[in-house]
């Protein structure tokens, strides 16, 4: 049902890496939330009012708040979908994660006031009138909420939308919340106890963690998060294939949007290279990542003495120091500055998240058991962060 419907109001709906396709994924999502919600609501407002139940009342009323999250999902969608202006370099892409942090929002909200209406009906339980029908109508939502939750997941994962990823997680909080208040109607019309406002505040209590966890999803891509891990090893192994590369650090992935990554990194190419040879192969590095990945990435180019015996055997011996302290410590951009008293190391190393030092305490750490070799080596180090790994 839901591919007919995306071969039906998309076209080339399989191009999903095309910015039109995926706002029009988003328009489809858009109204289909909308219609669904709004019949749903009418529905369970009516039966909700005839039976004087505050749970069917209230999840009425979710219901048309999910009707607006819809609305805020066109929105954000249609925001996302502008081009760059001058104002915005890098484009709108981030308006989609916004629409869904304040769908997200809107869970946490609906459910405190749901749970503010249960407390009132468990301290004053009102009398309450069910049917079969009232059942049948429930169980209906249900259906169609698990239809929902199912169609804008499989419309997230298509394109990739944090968006469309929370509102099916609210749409599945729906059918739990609908479902819980059919096992309240079940024990009202067999055994006439009404649990009405404690049914309902279970509900509230799931939907305000559930929108927690939701608002974390999709705040973490506005604060900047981890790359994808997949990504990262494309990039370098695209680098690493090219003979005159010889290492690769200091990759940064910026997420502007879905599909919209800025990327830098430097790569290591020997020092004794033609330059302009070397040159090349970077500008044919970043063509070759920018039209497969579909990413903007620079590729700063780093010369390193590869030939130079003592350089080398400079290096090990700091490699070997950083392993000493931390395994997950690493050094790059290593070279030499020799005089008549002393000589300085210069290098950069990578303090791991992990490895439990301050890049102070690090810092200390190293050049002591430098010392401890030769009196005569001196550190210059800078401390890097890896941005790629946790």
């Amino acid at each position: 049902m839901a591919d007919l419907i995306f071969k039906l109001f998309i076209k080339d709906f399989e191009d999903t890496g095309n910015p039109r396709v995926r706002f029009r994924y988003g328009v489809v999502s858009g109204f289909v939330g909308i219609f669904c919600n709004v019949v749903l609501f009418a529905a369970k407002l009516l039966i909700g009012f005839l039976s004087g139940s505050i749970s069917i009342m209230a999840d009425a009323f979710n219901n048309l708040s999910d009707a607006g999250s819809s609305v805020i999902t066109l929105f954000g969608f249609k925001m996302a979908g502008k081009p760059a202006d001058r104002e915005h370099p890098f484009g709108h892409g981030r308006m989609e994660y916004i629409a869904g942090l304040i769908i997200a929002f809107l869970m946490v909200i609906v459910g405190v006031e749901l749970g503010k209406s249960s407390v009132d009906k468990i301290i004053s339980p009102a009398e309450l009138s069910f049917d079969w029908v009232t059942i049948l109508i429930l169980v209906f939502s249900v259906s169609v909420k698990c239809w929902m939750a199912f169609f804008n997941k499989k419309a997230g994962e298509k394109i990739n939308s944090e968006t469309l990823m929370a509102t099916a997680k609210d749409s599945i909080n729906d059918v739990i919340a609908t479902f819980a208040i059919i096992i309240s109607v079940l024990i009202m019309l067999i055994f006439k106890i009404n649990i009405d406002g404690y049914i309902g505040a279970l509900v509230a209590v799931y939907i305000i963690f559930s929108g927690i966890s939701a608002v974390k999803q999709t705040i973490d891509p506005l604060l900047g998060q981890q790359p994808d891990p997949d990504m990262v090893k494309e990039i370098v192994d695209c680098l690493m294939s090219y003979d005159e590369v010889v290492g690769v650090h200091d990759l940064i992935i910026h997420n502007y949007g879905p599909g919209r990554c800025i990327a830098s990194v430097h790569a290591e190419v020997k020092a004794s290279s033609d330059i302009l040879k070397a040159h090349d192969t970077i500008d044919l590095a970043e063509r070759s990542i920018s039209e497969k990945l579909n990413i903007l990435i620079t590729v700063h180019m780093d010369p390193v003495e590869t030939d130079n015996e003592r350089v080398m055997a400079l290096k090990e011996m700091v490699t070997e120091i950083a392993r000493s302290i931390h395994e997950k410590i690493t050094i790059h951009d290593f070279r030499i500055v020799e005089g008549d008293t002393h000589t300085n190391l210069i290098f950069d190393i990578v303090n791991p998240e992990d490895s439990g030092f301050t890049d102070g305490e690090l810092k200390n750490m190293f050049e002591q058991k430098l010392k401890n070799i030769s009196e005569k080596y001196f550190a210059v180090m800078t401390i890097d962060k890896d941005f790629t790994t946790r």
